[in-house]
């Protein structure tokens, strides 16, 4: 089953009165924690649906290996149409999807997981009897939720969609903290600065020094969407030069050609995976995956007792 995530930070955070992806929590920023949250919980397909300062955004977050989409009438439209924007890409993309509003920063990857191994069409996290983030769609749910006027948002589309929808129980506090006024940043911070220890891992393959890790399977992937390597790298914010010299890097560690490509043409050039680099990255997906999942778990068996509130 492929799992993505869709991170929405297109707004202009007026209320704030800050930009609010960058507002620092702990060492980090909201937006990269939001990230950092779907990577430990072994989500490699993350999309950001950017508007409201995106080039400022999209530079700062270039080394978190996203998928960047932009939302360029931002000033005029709700967050529902970021919502559009990010679910028409990933539609076929991905089986199911985990979407969140990229200021509800300090859920849990055990969450992520609770909420996945729920069969559902919709599933919504709920703590304290407060509904909150991240929200799993199913694929098929999609169009029903693209075909919807925008009335109430995205909470009206799952709603005229008429598809189950789970309300799972969790004790994550996170879920239900945004930062959507000042005040509310205050109480994210107090609720960062109490959270739990937790595992964080890098997940790389090596022979005498890493060569393939979480940048080189968004490269790969998105040259698979796109047919491109150009596009991938635009929508990765990374140069045209850096994807090749990466997928030279690769090739020569690997042994093997990764990349089928045809030049000119009407079309201009085209680049597709060959069945190596295909399997090579479907791999790395599962691996990824499966690893976190048993380094939560290793975790909490050893370290669950001595961290605590």
């Amino acid at each position: 089953m492929k799992i993505a995530a869709l991170i929405v930070a297109a707004g202009r955070s007026s209320r704030m009165g800050n930009f609010k992806p960058m507002l620092q929590l702990g060492s980090i920023t909201i937006a990269e924690r939001v990230v950092t949250n779907f990577r430990q919980a072994g989500i490699q397909k993350i999309v950001m649906v950017t508007g409201y300062q995106a080039a400022e955004l999209e530079r700062h977050l270039a080394n978190r290996n996203l998928i960047f989409l932009r939302n360029e009438k931002y000033a005029e439209t709700q967050m529902f149409d970021s919502v559009r924007i990010g679910l028409e890409y990933l539609k076929d993309k991905a089986d199911r999807i985990l979407f969140c509003p990229v200021d509800v920063p300090l859920f849990t990857a055990e969450t992520v997981h609770r909420l996945l191994e729920t069969d559902a069409p919709l599933v919504t996290p709920i703590c304290d009897g407060v509904i909150g983030h991240p929200i799993v769609i199913r694929s098929d749910l999609v169009d029903k939720i693209l075909a919807h006027s925008g009335e109430r948002g995205l909470k009206g589309a799952m709603e005229a969609s008429g598809a189950e929808h789970v309300y799972l129980e969790v004790s994550d506090e996170g879920i239900r903290h945004d930062a959507d006024t000042p005040d509310d940043y205050e109480e994210l911070l107090q609720l960062h600065n109490a959270s739990l220890i937790r595992s964080s891992i890098q997940i790389s393959l090596s022979k005498e020094k890493p060569f393939f890790d979480e940048q080189c399977y968004t490269l790969l992937s998105l040259i698979r969407e796109t047919g491109s390597v150009r596009e991938a790298g635009a929508r990765m914010h990374i140069s045209y030069s850096t994807c090749w010299n990466m997928i030279r890097t690769l090739e020569s560690q690997l042994k093997n050609p990764l990349l089928l490509r045809t030049q000119g043409g009407s079309k201009g050039s085209h680049s597709e995976l060959t069945v190596y680099g295909t399997d090579l990255i479907d791999r790395y997906e599962r691996y990824s995956r499966d690893l976190r999942r048993y380094a939560d778990e290793t975790f909490q068996t050893y370290f669950s007792d001595i961290f605590k509130n």
